[in-house]
């Protein structure tokens, strides 16, 4: 069976997203936990899908221009990553989204076809989230590893990933790695 990896980048307190409604610690939305040889597959939520579409498609179309997210140009990681998510099958899990730009675009309308996409042959799927289909795939026992980088500061107001979790769920510690300008990477397996 193919493995749900999830990746997220959040603060020590555990928020994936500030006061402002976005991640403002994070510089680059490159592959930084390592998937890309591991996956052939991107999972979404339908409320994340729409902005990673718009952001994703600006690399593409313009590389040389500042992402509209971060305000910077792309980093050659984020061009990298810009090239394996236009050949790569999309999946988002959403009850409304009907249309999308990217034409390996399918959407998932509920937990079963996700549980279904697992059974199919393939390498791993990557969940990228949002942060509420994270945590109710987590729920639902179909994220098989968690991969987290951690950052060195304290947001305190903002969105917490783990906020909407109903349940407590082991982990099993697979991997700790540091990282520059005091970040960390876990990898986590989930019972």
């Amino acid at each position: 069976m193919r493995k749900l990896i999830s990746g997220m980048k959040i603060t020590v307190d555990g928020k994936f997203e500030g006061p402002q409604g976005y991640a403002e610690w994070v510089e680059a939305w490159s592959d930084d936990y390592g998937v890309m040889p591991e996956v052939d597959a991107c999972l979404l939520g339908g409320g994340m899908y729409p902005g990673y579409e718009q952001y994703w498609t600006g690399i593409q179309n313009e590389p040389d221009k500042p992402a509209w997210i971060t305000g910077n140009p792309p980093t050659p990681a984020e061009l990298e990553w810009a090239r394996f998510i236009a050949q790569t099958p999309h999946y988002v899990l959403s009850r409304t989204l009907t249309s999308a730009l990217w034409p390996n675009t399918s959407f998932i309308r509920g937990l079963e076809e996700i549980a279904a996409l697992k059974q199919r042959s393939g390498k791993d799927i990557y969940l990228i989230g949002g942060a509420r289909t994270t945590a109710s795939l987590i729920d639902a026992g179909l994220v098989d590893e968690l991969r987290l980088i951690i950052y060195p500061l304290i947001a305190g107001e903002g969105k917490g990933l783990f906020a909407t979790t109903e349940r407590c769920r082991g982990l099993e510690l697979r991997k700790v790695q540091q990282l520059q300008c005091g970040r960390v990477s876990l990898i986590y397996g989930i019972d």
